[in-house]
Protein backbone atom coordinates (compact mmCIF):
# COMPACT_ATOMS: atom_id res chain seq x y z
CA UNK A 1 0.00 0.00 0.00
CA UNK A 2 1.45 2.97 -0.84
CA UNK A 3 1.45 6.83 1.20
CA UNK A 4 0.45 9.87 -0.29
CA UNK A 5 0.85 13.20 1.47
CA UNK A 6 -0.30 16.88 0.63
CA UNK A 7 1.06 19.95 1.57
CA UNK A 8 -0.76 21.51 4.74
CA UNK A 9 -2.92 24.83 4.75
CA UNK A 10 -1.17 27.36 6.46
CA UNK A 11 -2.76 28.37 9.85
CA UNK A 12 -5.23 31.10 9.12
CA UNK A 13 -6.13 34.70 11.02
CA UNK A 14 -9.26 33.69 10.61
CA UNK A 15 -8.96 31.27 13.97
CA UNK A 16 -8.39 34.33 16.12
CA UNK A 17 -11.47 35.74 15.32
CA UNK A 18 -14.78 35.59 17.70
CA UNK A 19 -17.56 32.66 16.90
CA UNK A 20 -19.89 35.49 15.34
CA UNK A 21 -17.56 37.46 13.49
CA UNK A 22 -15.74 34.02 12.04
CA UNK A 23 -19.06 32.90 10.96
CA UNK A 24 -19.24 36.13 8.79
CA UNK A 25 -15.74 36.14 7.55
CA UNK A 26 -16.40 32.33 6.08
CA UNK A 27 -19.83 32.95 4.74
CA UNK A 28 -18.06 35.56 2.76
CA UNK A 29 -15.86 33.53 1.43
CA UNK A 30 -18.15 31.00 0.73
CA UNK A 31 -20.26 33.48 -1.40
CA UNK A 32 -17.19 34.39 -3.01
CA UNK A 33 -16.32 31.05 -4.23
CA UNK A 34 -19.46 29.84 -4.87
CA UNK A 35 -19.88 33.17 -7.34
CA UNK A 36 -16.15 32.11 -8.54
CA UNK A 37 -17.23 28.41 -9.33
CA UNK A 38 -20.40 29.32 -11.48
CA UNK A 39 -18.29 31.90 -13.45
CA UNK A 40 -18.05 30.23 -17.09
CA UNK A 41 -15.16 32.37 -17.84
CA UNK A 42 -13.56 31.39 -15.04
CA UNK A 43 -13.80 28.14 -15.57
CA UNK A 44 -12.34 28.11 -19.32
CA UNK A 45 -9.69 30.32 -18.54
CA UNK A 46 -5.97 28.58 -18.82
CA UNK A 47 -5.30 28.63 -14.90
CA UNK A 48 -5.86 26.86 -11.61
CA UNK A 49 -8.64 29.49 -10.17
CA UNK A 50 -11.20 27.64 -10.60
CA UNK A 51 -10.05 24.63 -9.08
CA UNK A 52 -9.78 26.79 -6.07
CA UNK A 53 -12.97 28.30 -6.61
CA UNK A 54 -14.54 24.58 -6.16
CA UNK A 55 -11.93 23.85 -3.55
CA UNK A 56 -12.97 26.89 -1.41
CA UNK A 57 -16.97 26.37 -2.35
CA UNK A 58 -16.23 22.55 -0.68
CA UNK A 59 -13.47 23.84 2.66
CA UNK A 60 -15.66 26.45 3.39
CA UNK A 61 -18.76 24.91 3.13
CA UNK A 62 -17.66 22.27 5.42
CA UNK A 63 -15.96 24.96 8.01
CA UNK A 64 -19.68 26.80 8.25
CA UNK A 65 -21.22 23.29 8.85
CA UNK A 66 -19.28 23.22 11.79
CA UNK A 67 -19.76 26.23 12.96
CA UNK A 68 -23.41 25.01 13.41
CA UNK A 69 -22.82 22.86 15.68
CA UNK A 70 -20.67 25.23 17.95
CA UNK A 71 -17.20 23.72 16.45
CA UNK A 72 -14.54 25.19 15.17
CA UNK A 73 -12.66 22.54 12.62
CA UNK A 74 -8.88 24.59 11.95
CA UNK A 75 -8.22 22.18 9.27
CA UNK A 76 -11.49 23.34 6.97
CA UNK A 77 -10.94 26.98 8.29
CA UNK A 78 -7.36 26.86 7.10
CA UNK A 79 -7.75 25.52 4.11
CA UNK A 80 -11.15 27.60 2.74
CA UNK A 81 -9.13 31.11 3.62
CA UNK A 82 -5.76 29.24 1.70
CA UNK A 83 -7.94 28.36 -1.39
CA UNK A 84 -9.70 31.95 -1.26
CA UNK A 85 -6.86 33.72 -1.14
CA UNK A 86 -5.17 31.77 -4.05
CA UNK A 87 -8.48 32.41 -5.69
CA UNK A 88 -8.49 36.20 -5.07
CA UNK A 89 -4.76 36.43 -6.57
CA UNK A 90 -3.99 38.33 -9.62
CA UNK A 91 -4.25 35.68 -12.21
CA UNK A 92 -0.94 35.15 -14.18
CA UNK A 93 -0.27 37.54 -17.17
CA UNK A 94 -1.16 36.25 -20.85
CA UNK A 95 1.32 34.58 -22.61
CA UNK A 96 2.42 36.79 -25.61
CA UNK A 97 1.43 34.91 -28.82
CA UNK A 98 4.79 34.23 -30.19
CA UNK A 99 5.65 32.86 -26.88
CA UNK A 100 6.14 28.93 -26.60
CA UNK A 101 6.01 28.79 -23.05
CA UNK A 102 2.46 26.96 -21.07
CA UNK A 103 0.69 28.66 -18.76
CA UNK A 104 1.82 29.16 -15.42
CA UNK A 105 0.87 26.46 -12.93
CA UNK A 106 0.56 26.02 -9.15
CA UNK A 107 1.83 22.53 -8.49
CA UNK A 108 1.41 22.30 -4.80
CA UNK A 109 0.36 18.95 -4.23
CA UNK A 110 -3.50 18.62 -4.21
CA UNK A 111 -5.76 17.12 -1.37
CA UNK A 112 -8.69 17.43 -3.10
CA UNK A 113 -12.52 16.24 -2.05
CA UNK A 114 -15.07 15.31 -4.60
CA UNK A 115 -18.70 15.17 -3.24
CA UNK A 116 -21.97 12.65 -4.14
CA UNK A 117 -25.76 12.92 -3.72
CA UNK A 118 -27.27 10.72 -1.26
CA UNK A 119 -26.96 6.79 -2.74
CA UNK A 120 -24.95 7.38 -5.33
CA UNK A 121 -21.72 6.20 -6.77
CA UNK A 122 -20.40 9.10 -9.26
CA UNK A 123 -19.70 12.22 -8.54
CA UNK A 124 -21.50 15.78 -8.93
CA UNK A 125 -20.56 17.38 -12.10
CA UNK A 126 -18.69 19.82 -10.33
CA UNK A 127 -16.52 16.77 -8.80
CA UNK A 128 -16.02 15.34 -12.05
CA UNK A 129 -14.63 18.44 -13.73
CA UNK A 130 -12.09 19.13 -10.45
CA UNK A 131 -10.88 15.65 -11.18
CA UNK A 132 -10.48 16.37 -14.91
CA UNK A 133 -8.26 19.60 -13.73
CA UNK A 134 -6.05 16.90 -11.34
CA UNK A 135 -5.66 14.40 -14.06
CA UNK A 136 -4.81 17.93 -16.47
CA UNK A 137 -1.82 18.90 -14.09
CA UNK A 138 -0.55 15.83 -12.75
CA UNK A 139 2.30 15.09 -15.62
CA UNK A 140 3.57 18.67 -15.95
CA UNK A 141 3.70 19.10 -11.80
CA UNK A 142 5.01 15.66 -11.98
CA UNK A 143 2.38 13.88 -9.76
CA UNK A 144 3.08 10.30 -9.46
CA UNK A 145 1.26 8.82 -6.84
CA UNK A 146 -2.61 8.97 -6.05
CA UNK A 147 -4.39 7.99 -2.65
CA UNK A 148 -8.22 7.99 -3.26
CA UNK A 149 -10.00 7.57 -0.50
CA UNK A 150 -14.03 6.91 -0.15
CA UNK A 151 -16.42 7.91 2.80
CA UNK A 152 -20.34 8.01 2.74
CA UNK A 153 -22.84 9.64 5.72
CA UNK A 154 -24.11 7.71 7.89
CA UNK A 155 -27.62 6.60 6.89
CA UNK A 156 -27.81 3.11 5.82
CA UNK A 157 -25.94 -0.10 6.99
CA UNK A 158 -22.43 -0.07 7.83
CA UNK A 159 -21.64 -3.38 5.63
CA UNK A 160 -23.44 -1.51 2.87
CA UNK A 161 -21.63 1.88 3.44
CA UNK A 162 -18.74 -0.03 3.21
CA UNK A 163 -18.96 -1.10 -0.25
CA UNK A 164 -20.84 2.30 -1.28
CA UNK A 165 -17.37 4.27 -0.39
CA UNK A 166 -15.24 1.68 -2.36
CA UNK A 167 -17.69 1.99 -5.21
CA UNK A 168 -17.17 5.85 -5.20
CA UNK A 169 -13.57 5.95 -4.79
CA UNK A 170 -12.83 3.06 -7.93
CA UNK A 171 -15.12 5.11 -9.84
CA UNK A 172 -13.05 8.51 -8.76
CA UNK A 173 -10.07 6.09 -9.60
CA UNK A 174 -11.77 4.97 -13.03
CA UNK A 175 -12.37 8.58 -14.40
CA UNK A 176 -8.47 9.71 -13.07
CA UNK A 177 -7.53 6.91 -15.72
CA UNK A 178 -9.41 8.05 -18.08
CA UNK A 179 -7.69 11.65 -17.66
CA UNK A 180 -4.11 9.41 -18.53
CA UNK A 181 -3.29 8.43 -14.39
CA UNK A 182 -1.90 4.95 -14.63
CA UNK A 183 -3.97 2.51 -12.74
CA UNK A 184 -1.15 1.52 -10.92
CA UNK A 185 0.12 4.77 -9.58
CA UNK A 186 -3.30 5.08 -7.52
CA UNK A 187 -4.98 3.53 -4.37
CA UNK A 188 -8.54 2.63 -3.91
CA UNK A 189 -9.80 2.28 -0.38
CA UNK A 190 -13.86 3.09 1.47
CA UNK A 191 -13.59 4.01 4.72
CA UNK A 192 -17.43 4.14 4.99
CA UNK A 193 -18.93 6.05 7.52
CA UNK A 194 -15.88 6.71 9.07
CA UNK A 195 -14.06 9.96 10.08
CA UNK A 196 -17.40 12.09 9.07
CA UNK A 197 -16.52 15.95 8.04
CA UNK A 198 -19.81 16.77 9.67
CA UNK A 199 -20.21 14.97 13.33
CA UNK A 200 -23.79 13.86 13.02
CA UNK A 201 -26.22 10.52 15.12
CA UNK A 202 -26.70 7.30 12.93
CA UNK A 203 -28.90 7.34 9.97
CA UNK A 204 -27.98 11.32 8.89
CA UNK A 205 -27.85 12.04 5.06
CA UNK A 206 -24.83 14.21 5.41
CA UNK A 207 -23.95 16.33 1.81
CA UNK A 208 -20.23 16.85 3.12
CA UNK A 209 -19.49 13.21 4.68
CA UNK A 210 -20.21 11.86 0.65
CA UNK A 211 -17.17 12.63 -0.65
CA UNK A 212 -13.62 10.84 -2.23
CA UNK A 213 -10.88 12.79 -1.14
CA UNK A 214 -8.02 12.54 -3.73
CA UNK A 215 -4.10 13.35 -2.41
CA UNK A 216 -1.51 13.42 -4.66
CA UNK A 217 2.50 13.06 -3.87
CA UNK A 218 5.73 13.04 -6.19
CA UNK A 219 7.69 9.90 -4.64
Amino acid sequence: MMSTGALAAPASPLLQMGSSELKGALKSRYDTAVAAAGDASLRAAQDSRWTWAVEAKNQCGIALGFMKSGTRDADSINKCDDFVARLSAPPPPPVPAAASAPPALDCTAPAVSIFFDWNMDTPLPEGAATISQVTQSAAQCGWTRFGITGYTDTSGSKGYNDALSLRRAQNVAGLMAQGGIAMDAMTASGLGETQLKIETADNVREPMNRRVEVTASAN
